[in-house]
């Protein structure tokens, strides 16, 4: 069974077509993995007279992943955030309301939430 994970980056000082276009790469990167699919998160219905019928969350992604491949999703994750160069971006990263914060560094502290992290949602798909 697939697992829903929400993802939102987030810049500092960032507009919504700088973010759709970091969560377009975001998802290009995703896409090259073991993902069921990754799709712009839809938040309602778009205003009358628009060209869509739903309006999208600007940088946000929802991705259906099998909850072993969770550590895949995070780990890209981290790799984009060093590859898209400078700025301080963030991609917010939940399941079930449990959230999980990346940041582009890479210390001993995040690398132990994130095991943290992936451990539960894990512990829940064997149950």
């Amino acid at each position: 069974m697939a697992t829903q994970v929400v993802l939102g980056v987030s810049e500092d000082g960032a507009d919504d077509l700088l973010l759709d276009d970091l969560a377009r790469q975001l998802r290009g990167a995703l896409l090259e993995t073991d993902v069921d699919s990754v799709e712009p998160l839809a938040v309602g219905e778009a205003p009358e007279g628009t060209r869509s019928a739903t309006m999208m969350a600007a940088g946000a992604l929802i991705a259906a992943v099998s909850p072993l491949g969770l550590q895949g999703v995070v780990g890209v994750v981290q790799d984009w955030l060093k590859s898209v160069g400078p700025g301080h971006r963030t991609v917010r990263v939940e399941v079930g309301g449990d959230v999980l914060e990346l940041h582009g560094i890479n210390d001993e502290t995040q690398q132990r939430l994130i095991a943290d992290w992936v451990a539960r949602h894990g512990a829940q798909a064997a149950t």
